[in-house]
């Protein structure tokens, strides 16, 4: 399974790019503390720890590549993919967020994506 979100925000993609691979900021972006860097091949936490992840490619204020997953998924489940492309817009980003290779049963990450990134991120960047 897999699915995409949208969501318009007011900052430059260079900002949301930095703050995404920054431990301190992605902290204070999203509410939960995250250990996350700017280097290809970096493993990641994120929300206390409830996600963790790989950055698989980075293309520098214009593309995420990270591996993801929860401490709730199976044993044995394969990690899933998620891909942030930074567009500029008229009124500062547009972010797409495109979450793959999950199982039917992970239809509640985007609600989790919407309620705890794309909301608070909001309002960090208003």
């Amino acid at each position: 399974m897999e699915f995409i979100l949208e969501e318009i925000f007011k900052a430059p993609p260079k900002q949301i790019y930095e703050s995404w691979l920054n431990s301190e900021k992605h902290s204070n972006m999203t509410g939960g503390q995250a250990k996350i860097s700017n280097v290809v091949g970096e493993i990641f936490t994120a929300w206390d720890g409830y996600i963790t992840g790989k950055n698989i490619a980075l293309v520098p204020h214009r593309k995420i590549i990270q591996s993801w997953r929860t401490s709730q998924f199976k044993e044995g489940q394969s990690d899933s993919l998620i891909t942030i492309d930074l567009l500029p817009d008229k009124n500062g980003t547009k972010l797409i967020l495109k979450h793959e290779n999950l199982t039917e049963e992970d239809h509640h990450y985007k609600k989790g994506w919407v309620a705890h990134y794309l909301e608070p991120m909001k309002e960090y960047f208003s």
